[in-house]
């Protein structure tokens, strides 16, 4: 299908980004890969009047090493992440994670600030950064906070960024020696997962268990007492709601999570070992 009409408008700077969202407020959106919006605009589920375009903002595309952490630019693209020296060091999780997105079209356009902002719970990249307890930082009029990824995922496809604020840095903590993986299962290699798994340590979190990503607790409360991964594994589906659908069926989603995160935590162990 062909989007609805609408005014374009490209961003220089990110003061100019977040002036034409005061002035156009929620007849806006904002697009930096366009892996996300376009295909929801051709579909006409949203029909934005402005649409304000990132892709000129340079300065919030990086991945810099700042002592204990790395600070990741939200334009930075998926490819950018997987093939980052620095991350495959520091943070290998985020690097190996990306690496799955999609597909090499995908991975050349595609942000990690979009993949995160757009808050899918089926997309790979929030629950890396729930994983690695990222903290995520917002702009806005009055100046910028960080947000703890574990409190910007707030419901299906909504986040904690103000309609007013633009995600400008993702900030994770250095810990190469502890133990990673990402398990996801597809039934194409560019579909979306039907579950996916991350592991950073003792921190497991989920893709499409439920309406936001999310850790999983139950796996980090049972590994915290001295469960094995097998024992852990066995709950991996509590308090979850994984979408009922002809594609996937709920019960074959928490089946499908307990395999998944038993085979993550025991390739983190080995990592780690």
């Amino acid at each position: 299908m062909i989007p609805a009409a609408f005014t374009y408008k490209k961003a220089n700077t990110v003061e100019e980004a977040l002036s034409l969202l005061a002035e156009h407020g929620d007849d806006a959106k904002l697009l930096a890969g366009g892996h996300s919006l376009l295909p929801l605009m051709k579909l006409r589920l949203s029909v934005p009047e402005v649409l304000i375009d990132l892709g000129g903002l340079r300065d919030l595309s990086y991945i810099r090493d700042e002592g204990s952490e790395i600070r990741i630019g939200a334009l930075t693209r998926h490819h950018d992440l997987e093939h980052s020296e620095l991350l495959t060091r520091e943070v290998p999780l985020l690097a190996h994670a990306a690496g799955t997105v999609g597909d090499p079209q995908v991975r050349h356009r595609g942000t990690i600030g979009g993949s995160l902002v757009h808050g899918d719970p089926a997309s790979d990249l929030p629950a890396v950064a729930l994983a690695l307890d990222a903290v995520l930082v917002a702009q806005g009029p009055s100046g910028t906070r960080e947000i703890p990824a574990t409190e910007f995922f707030t419901d299906f496809f909504e986040t904690a960024l103000g309609e007013d604020e633009l995600l400008v840095e993702i900030r994770v903590a250095k810990n190469p020696s502890q133990g990673w993986d990402f398990q996801k299962f597809t039934k194409r290699a560019i579909d979306w997962a039907v579950v996916g798994v991350a592991v950073a340590g003792q921190r497991v979190a989920l893709v499409n268990m439920g309406p936001t990503p999310m850790r999983a607790r139950g796996v980090e409360e049972a590994l915290a007492s001295g469960a094995s991964a097998a024992e852990a594994a066995e709950r991996a589906a509590e308090d979850t709601s994984p979408p009922d659908q002809a594609s996937a069926s709920a019960d074959y989603r928490r089946h499908l999570a307990k395999v998944l995160v038993r085979r993550a935590l025991e390739a983190a162990v080995a990592r780690g070992a």
